[in-house]
């Protein structure tokens, strides 16, 4: 029987500059969500990558004195460093730029909403914004300003290529409301309902060549260059074949999550939806959107100077304790704030005194037995099977709910069950039998090793760490004695 599917994606990343530790926040959230789909048994396709062509990448690479090509190849290696630095396990990295795995895909659904009749010409004058670079509307602005880069934007009047979204305002609120595009959380829902209700209004999908010239040429009209629209939304479908390979994309195709960031709420669940049903494709299932990282209170901006490469983080903290802060620290839906403070009181409190010091007191006492402990599990413990099991079960929800925060809560909780167990049965009292001894070193191994298999999809390298040291394949279980997982750090100036 073949292996259910499971397609999921990150938002891709603007190259006009290298990563920070929002990129990773999110990076990392869609990590956890495909390591434990492949625990579950499923066919997993983890796509990322980075969004390369515009105005503003052109800039300031001409600004740097290289080509966008060049410019572009040296940052999407920062993006794809993430890998490596917080142990990241995606499939495919896509990048808009790549004439052989994304172009063909831009081009054919260009084509199927041009044969359905929803893209048409028309001289445009609007405001457009450098920063987002896109065009904006007034309801778009805050007392005349772009909300986000904080100016006025630039009038501009151009010929342009438009995407007929405002015929798709009554089937895009259907298909939301219906849960067949699922937005996650349900504010973010409403959000884009009310978004919605006011109104859409059809989409410029191409800027004149002469304007933007790093990008896709639009098909049969070599005087316009796709726009952002046409260009990265179409990534989720090119990275899996479409438009070059038909088996590979109904293999894959429709994405079970796409994974994003608020600021980018919009784009994704009413111009791509809607860009999909003119091309009579099948719509994601969900979209899961998350917050904002700040730092000591502000956003992360690179004006304010507080930006902070994720590779720096890991050197001082190691990646598995970056990618715990950020799961469990920070709320999966909404803003949430970094200190380096902060960062280690958790390291301290839950990895050094509390799964660390657990791993390190079980396997001292085992090792100390007097004899090898047996793997048999009729000497397992009604009461810790139990509580394994409804462990599992609760964290099988929250991950389902993409709680992140709360799953890891759930788990530490089977730590804080394990530390209560070693100190009320005592296995290195000579006044119980040694049979019972054993029986209760079995279960704390037994318990050691299901936090170990439990934490692989937020702590994979801990995860590793911890069964690596139990062997359960025979009929003793072997333990290998380990360094200490969590060393105590100290806050310094």
């Amino acid at each position: 029987m073949p292996k259910e599917k499971f397609y999921i994606t990150t938002a891709i990343d603007y190259t006009n500059g290298e990563p920070h530790i929002g990129h990773m926040l999110e990076k990392i959230q869609a990590d956890v969500i495909a390591r434990y789909a492949r625990l579950q048994g499923k066919s997993v396709f983890f796509l990322t990558g980075t969004d390369e062509h515009g105005t503003k990448v052109s800039k300031t690479a001409q600004q740097k004195g290289m080509t966008p090509k060049k410019f572009t190849d040296e940052i999407s290696k920062t993006f794809k460093n993430l890998k490596k630095e917080v142990n990241l396990s995606w499939d495919e990295f896509i990048r808009t730029s790549d004439k052989k795995k994304h172009w063909p895909g831009a081009i054919k659904l260009w084509k199927e909403l041009e044969k359905a009749g929803d893209l048409y010409k028309r001289t445009y004058r609007g405001l457009y914004c450098m920063g987002c670079e896109l065009f904006m509307t007034d309801k778009d602005l805050v007392e005349g300003k772009c909300p986000i880069h904080q100016r006025e934007p630039e009038l501009i009047e151009e010929e342009n290529y438009f995407f007929r979204l405002s015929a798709y305002a009554k089937i895009l609120k259907q298909k939301i409301r219906s849960k067949e595009l699922e937005i996650i959380p349900q504010s973010r829902e409403n959000e884009i309902l009310a978004f919605i209700d006011r109104g859409l209004e059809d989409v410029s999908f191409s800027r004149s060549s002469d304007k933007l010239s790093w990008g896709i040429p639009v098909p049969g009209d070599a005087s316009q260059t796709m726009y952002v629209w046409a260009d990265a939304l179409s990534n989720y479908i090119s990275a899996i074949g479409y438009g070059r390979d038909s088996e590979l994309f109904k293999k894959w195709w429709p994405a079970d999550v796409h994974v994003l960031g608020k600021d980018i709420l919009r784009f994704h669940a009413a111009i791509w939806p809607a860009m999909l049903l003119s091309a009579k494709l099948p719509l994601p299932k969900k979209i899961f959107v998350h917050g904002y990282i700040n730092l000591e209170g502000q956003k992360i901006s690179k004006s304010l100077g507080n930006v902070i490469a994720p590779r720096d983080l890991v050197k001082e903290f190691g990646t598995d304790m970056i990618r715990y802060y950020f799961l469990r620290e920070i709320s999966p839906v909404e803003d949430g704030d970094f200190t380096r403070e902060r960062c280690i009181e958790r390291y301290n409190a839950d990895l050094a005194n509390g799964l660390g010091n657990l791993c390190a007191r079980v396997t001292g006492v085992a090792l100390k037995f007097h004899k090898p402990i047996a793997n048999d599990f009729k000497m397992m413990d009604l009461a810790v099977e139990q509580k394994i099991k409804a462990i599992q079960k609760s964290i099988d929800e929250y991950i389902g709910a993409f709680r992140f925060n709360d799953a890891l809560a759930e788990l530490w909780s089977l730590i804080s069950f394990a530390d209560y167990y070693i100190n009320d049965k005592k296995p290195w009292s000579a006044e119980n039998p040694l049979i019972e001894n054993e029986k209760i070193l079995f279960n704390l191994l037994v318990l050691v090793n299901s936090v170990g298999v439990l934490l692989e999809p937020f702590m994979p390298e801990t995860s590793k760490k911890i069964t690596k040291n139990l062997d359960f394949k025979g009929k003793i279980i072997k333990i290998r004695e380990a360094q200490r997982l969590f060393p105590r750090m100290e806050i310094s100036g």
